[in-house]
């Protein structure tokens, strides 16, 4: 069978040129007669694929040495209690509201100490990026929060936030590596793996150095300490070793792409073609305000429930995947991450230019 068009928010669609190598490599990884989901990870070979994984990745973002570069487990919903047990020591932070995840962070938060929402556009069903040049940050916060571009909303910050010399902490699970990023403007950037780097069972958290401390909230669990897992290379326990290695290999690929720049380029075209329909249609019609607008999550509406539903039907019978919008929203999402083929855009676009045709 062929390969479809997959249009998932996550895990979603990995480069074939990566899945190709792994798949060559399963049973057998460079001559050691096994693979790598066999093998140990206190092996040599395995701290090999680490060291060159955490390299590929310090390199392609441009990461100084004063940051940590963690690859944990639990996904980016455990940073949400992972973040304040070991930033908030004055119990005091303040969080900007885009959608669910941020939303949740926020919630999550509250529970170790006073979480202030300093921004939202929840009134608008997080359509929209508030102004953030000059907000009411907390004079005793110890960090800003942001989700950096919202999954389900399709809107991601193009400028990060004033945060009047408070440390910023980002969850950019679904913009990871799509462009070039100045890691020192963080104090924390985070993400989940699944959206564009790898599959589901990674986090990987850079972090500046000065942030990770003996002195986190008390009752902390051991295995929620950013310390812990620094002081030992990301190798405290077993890491998701697997995962990791295909990330490795999706860094290698970017790389070879022509890193984070060649990366924006690619987006911006994928995402203009899609973007530039939608504008002119008179069916379909994006969501977000078009200033604040995402290049890897693409939501769209018919105005019709019933017309949603056929057009995510038809889609998927014509080979476009998982375009059904996120069931807290509904419609229709597209999310067409760094390994999404500009081919795969051009094509969704012709389908809908066809169901619109037959639609009006």
């Amino acid at each position: 069978m062929a390969r479809v068009y997959n249009f998932s928010a996550g895990p979603a669609v990995l480069p074939e040129e990566v899945l190709r190598e792994a798949a060559e490599e399963m049973l057998d990884y460079r001559g050691s007669g096994m693979s790598v989901m066999e093998m140990s990870h206190r092996s040599k070979t395995y701290q090999g694929i680490l060291d060159e994984a955490e390299a590929d990745l310090r390199a392609l973002v441009g990461i100084p040495e004063d940051y940590s570069v963690l690859f944990l487990q639990g996904g980016a919903s455990q940073q949400f209690a992972m973040i304040p047990m070991n930033l908030m020591k004055n119990r005091v932070a303040d969080y900007i509201v885009t959608g669910q995840w941020a939303k949740k962070a926020w919630q999550e938060a509250s529970k170790y100490g006073k979480a202030n929402k300093i921004a939202s556009s929840e009134d608008r069903t997080f359509s929209y990026i508030p102004d953030c040049s000059d907000l009411p940050v907390s004079a005793d916060a110890d960090y800003v929060y942001i989700c950096e571009n919202n999954t389900i909303y399709g809107t991601k910050f193009k400028t990060l936030p004033n945060t009047k010399g408070k440390t910023l902490v980002a969850d950019v699970s679904s913009c990871f590596l799509s462009e070039p990023v100045d890691i020192t403007k963080y104090g924390v950037m985070y993400g989940g793996v699944q959206k564009n780097i790898g599959p589901a069972g990674v986090v990987i958290v850079i972090i500046r150095k000065d942030l990770i401390t003996e002195d986190v909230l008390p009752a902390t669990p051991t295995m929620l300490r950013y310390k812990i897992h620094a002081d030992a290379g990301s190798l405290y326990n077993t890491p998701p070793a697997y995962g990791i290695y295909i990330c490795g290999k999706v860094f290698k690929w970017i790389r070879k792409m022509g890193g984070l720049s060649a990366m924006k380029e690619h987006n911006e075209k994928k995402a203009a073609i899609l973007y530039d329909y939608l504008d002119e249609s008179r069916l379909f019609r994006g969501t977000v305000r078009r200033q604040d607008r995402s290049l890897m999550n693409v939501p769209f509406v018919t105005g019709s429930e019933e017309l949603d539903a056929a057009f995510v039907k038809a889609a998927k019978e014509a080979g476009f995947e998982n375009l059904k919008g996120h069931r807290s929203v509904g419609g229709m999402r597209a999310s067409i991450y760094n390994a999404m083929p500009l081919e795969g855009v051009e094509k969704l676009v012709d389908f809908m230019k066809e169901f619109e045709a037959q639609n009006l």
